[in-house]
């Protein structure tokens, strides 16, 4: 649970948790007799995004082909209305075949990349054979893209992965530490000890911290060298980061578990929180996203926190002056819930 369970979980979800699209299966249908039409389906056709599944002459019914699942997009070419200049008779070099790109909406996401991708292949045979006959565009538009220039989702999700890793572990193994020691009836042996309540309110979080810690930089190992991402900015930022983000999750662990009775309790509030951080944190959607109503939750969400300041220097390589408002505010709800856990523990052992 401690040392095998988060190598194996990072790996999947470095693989499984992607927005990349790869062989999105198509078919096309070229009703043109086009010579452009021919070319766009060869560069189509030898790109490693899109796997084309046939190439048909005459028009389908793409409804009944998107029901059974067999594509996700359908592209069809057409014959422009005006592809013959009507003064001398032949065809207008300039007059390009009609494109439709139908796809299919279940999966949004896909469906969205996908259609960019197509619609960047169209565009940039379009611009290579204008340019190719003499012609030039009067404006040329040219994008440049700073921290994930390939665009690899990995990059953006790896180190969301890494403060998944602390939210998981510690809110789950902290949260049954104080209930099974009442389960197994041992409370009573720490509590006529010599220790006080702040010295076992410690003892059962360090420990827990220092796993925590252990994993973060094992699984920052692991996204660096397996998943080849590059660290820009500076670790010490990020075990600062780490240390306060553990100080508000494990505390609330230990309120769950001096409120549950017993450990399957514990268990269900934990895993619930951790639905919620996951949902509201930006992990995999924009927390700009959240409905208004509910964008208090995301401000004291500590993992949205966490999230957003591993990303800042793992891929930009931001110093502390950049993110310094969003580690103060995750300072403020650490101490917030220590103080609310601490005063319940005392109150606890004071049974």
């Amino acid at each position: 649970m401690i040392f095998i369970s988060p190598l194996i979980q990072i790996i999947l979800l470095g693989y499984v948790v992607k927005t990349d699209i790869d062989r999105v299966r198509v078919e096309i249908v070229n009703l043109s007799q086009n010579i452009h039409a021919v070319r766009i389906i060869n560069r189509i056709q030898h790109t490693p995004l899109f796997n084309v599944e046939g190439i048909y002459y005459q028009d389908r019914d793409c409804m009944e082909t998107f029901k059974k699942g067999k594509v996700k997009a359908v592209i069809v070419f057409r014959d422009a209305l005006e592809r013959v200049d009507k003064k001398t008779g032949r065809e207008n070099p300039l007059k390009y075949p009609e494109i439709q790109v139908i796809m299919d909406g279940i999966d949004s996401n896909t469906s969205s990349v996908a259609a960019g991708y197509f619609n960047g292949i169209i565009k940039k045979y379009i611009l290579t054979d204008v340019e190719r006959k003499g012609f030039r565009m009067p404006v040329e538009n040219k994008t440049l893209i700073r921290f994930n220039p390939r665009l690899r989702s990995i990059n953006y999700i790896g180190p969301g992965i890494v403060a998944l890793l602390l939210t998981l572990v510690g809110l789950f193994l902290t949260s049954v530490s104080i209930v099974r020691e009442k389960e197994q009836q041992t409370m009573d042996t720490l509590l006529i000890s010599p220790l006080t309540a702040l010295q076992i309110y410690i003892g059962k979080a360090l420990p827990m911290a220092i796993i925590c810690i252990f994993q973060m930089f094992l699984g920052i190992g692991v996204v660096t060298l397996w998943f080849d991402i590059s660290i820009r900015g500076n670790l010490l930022y990020l075990l600062l980061t780490a240390v306060v983000f553990l100080f508000a999750t494990l505390s609330y662990a230990l309120l769950i578990s001096t409120i549950a009775s017993t450990q399957q309790q514990a268990l269900f509030f934990a895993w619930f929180s951790m639905i919620t951080f996951i949902l509201l944190s930006g992990l995999f959607t924009p927390t700009e996203n959240v409905p208004p109503a509910f964008q208090f939750l995301v401000k004291i969400n500590p993992l949205s926190y966490m999230i957003k300041i591993i990303r800042e220097i793992f891929l930009k390589g931001n110093g502390i002056e950049y993110f310094y408002k969003d580690l103060l505010s995750l300072a403020a709800i650490a101490v917030t819930v220590v103080t609310v856990s601490l005063l319940n523990f005392k109150r606890f052992i004071s049974k």
